[in-house]
């Protein structure tokens, strides 16, 4: 089987984990890409090898040094998450093509390095409040936290034209259905939509 990439990449908010999970449960043929990292578990529910693999700096540093990632990115200091080759063969030797649940940076990464083996999405909301107001109803976020992040948002979406396609999530099911259609395009008939278009 002739493997193919799907990047889902958006700033934190948008919404980007609700439409790809919704699309591993649809789609039998998607296979999803567990991402490196070294950050803590979040209580008992995360586990290691389903939601991340966790490592430690050291394990992870000496990966990148082995050139065992396609990529990897320190997103906050001493924070490292990244994408290991042999996940990505893992997911292709069962048959299936992967999905990705990646920050901009590591998305972009990914699309360089596949090239057109991958179609680069980048989900956005209609407005900063929009963002904000999904953040802070995460009751996650500290003021320090929700600066940072809100700072960071603006940078991710300084690359948002590098994707291959821009997908605006202001009505979920829409977004859901425009995905879906993304997905069977790329895979069945290998499109890919006009350079920079938004859905």
């Amino acid at each position: 089987m002739d493997g193919k990439l799907i990047i889902f990449s958006a700033p934190s908010g948008s919404g980007k984990t609700t439409i790809v999970k919704h699309l591993l449960a649809e789609n039998t043929n998607l296979g999803f890409s567990i991402s490196a990292c070294t950050r803590d578990r979040r209580g008992r529910s995360e586990e290691n090898g389903k939601d991340y693999y966790f490592l430690t700096p050291e394990d992870f540093k000496q990966k990148i040094d082995g050139g065992e990632f396609v990529e990897w990115e320190e997103v906050y200091t001493g924070a490292f998450y990244g994408t290991l080759k042999s996940e990505i063969e893992r997911v292709w030797a069962t048959g299936k093509h992967v999905l990705f649940d990646v920050d901009v940076q590591g998305g972009l990464k990914l699309k360089d390095y596949y090239g057109e083996k991958a179609l680069a999405v980048f989900v956005q909301v209609p407005d900063e409040e929009t963002l904000r107001q999904r953040l802070i109803g995460r009751g996650s976020e500290t003021e320090e936290s929700l600066s940072k992040r809100l700072f960071k948002v603006h940078f991710e979406m300084s690359f948002k034209n590098r994707f291959d396609v821009i997908l605006v999530n202001d009505d979920l099911e829409t977004s859901l259905n425009k995905a879906q259609k993304l997905v069977d395009d790329f895979v069945q008939k290998n499109e890919v939509p006009a350079k920079g278009a938004i859905l």
